[in-house]
């Protein structure tokens, strides 16, 4: 049987059935689709963007927000496409009310076909594109590099931290059952339980664990690198808005995992130097400093439970920084 010119071709206007004009059901589409999807686009840059998590404190935060933003304006107007002609064909080719008849037959569109892998080829090429460029441009987004980094953020990296400079602080991430830690090697090694960053200067994580698998998740810096034990992976981020900062796991560690949570906070520059060296010099006077091992990218708990005798009075946490296993565990040293 010799193929229908007109049926071939649904944008363009054939017989119909009923012995009418078949509309230009294509075109149709089109119409409809164009303004919904410059609708649905306005609305996700300009209403949705802003209020994106998590947030523009950080410059990964931010590239997270846009990166968001970008692909739901790329994939609206496919999804509104689907949508639409799904709701068309069923209000428009739906069998009516007494109508048994067989529907018309179905031929192949070339043009259709296409245009399709073309237009969905180039939308996934764009989207692997865009992808490798926001990964590599803020380096690593906010995610841990492991322990020799592709993509490193700018800085200068120095013993002496100093405030208003391009100085790069470093801050070790001791993840354990059930708390995290923060070293800050350039301020005597000194630990914390709160994660205090400023506002302005690249910081550079080193992230390790010192029992079981953690996460480190700041969710408002826009900063997530896994820590295990016996791995530095290191995660870049430069905070550009000051304000608080939720530190959680995400990686399932134990019966206490929902508990592992600390706040931090973003500062300037000269209130992180007055904090830091404030919490030094506390520890020194307390002796805590000198019960610390010396500062290393990972540790060995085994080797260091005398620490766990000392930083609970400090850090306030139970099997604080080096205490993790019990008097009858066949590891403690």
């Amino acid at each position: 049987m010799a193929q229908n010119p007109a049926a071939s071709h649904p944008e363009a206007g054939h017989p119909a059935a009923g012995g009418g004009r078949e509309p230009r059901h294509g075109l149709r589409l089109l119409l409809m689709w164009i303004p919904l999807s410059v609708a649905a686009i306005l609305v996700i840059w300009f209403v949705w963007y802003p209020h994106l998590p998590p947030g523009d404190m950080t410059d990964a935060a931010a590239g997270q927000q846009t990166d968001i933003a970008v692909l739901a304006v790329t994939a609206a107007p496919v999804v509104i496409g689907v949508l639409l002609y799904f709701g068309y064909a069923l209000v428009v080719w739906r069998a009516r009310p007494g109508d048994d008849s067989d529907g018309p037959p179905i031929y192949g569109n070339t043009r259709i076909q296409a245009w399709w892998i073309i237009i969905t080829s180039l939308v996934v090429l764009w989207a692997f594109a865009f992808g490798t460029y926001e990964l590599i441009v803020p380096a690593g987004a906010g995610g841990g590099e492991g322990p020799a980094p592709i993509w490193k953020l700018a800085g200068t990296q120095t013993t002496a931290w100093t405030p208003g400079t391009n100085d790069m602080l470093q801050v070790q991430v001791i993840g354990q059952q059930w708390a995290f830690s923060y070293r800050f090697p350039q301020f005597g090694g000194m630990q914390s339980t709160t994660l205090d960053l400023p506002q302005d200067m690249p910081v550079e994580f080193h992230v390790t664990s010192l029992d079981v698998i953690h996460s480190f998740w700041a969710y408002q810096l826009g900063v997530k690198a896994d820590a295990n034990p016996q791995v530095d992976n290191v995660a870049y981020v430069t905070a550009k808005r000051l304000g608080s900062v939720t530190v959680r796991c995400n990686e399932l560690c134990g019966i206490w995992h929902g508990a592992m949570f600390n706040y931090g906070h973003v500062v300037s520059p000269t209130a992180f130097q007055s904090w830091a060296s404030g919490v030094q010099s506390k520890e020194q006077g307390d002796g805590v400093l000198a019960a610390l091992p010396p500062y290393a990218l990972t540790y060995d708990p085994t080797v260091v439970p005398q620490l766990g005798k000392n930083l609970p009075k400090i850090d306030g946490i139970t099997g604080a920084a080096g205490y993790y296993y019990p008097p009858s565990d066949p590891v403690t040293p």
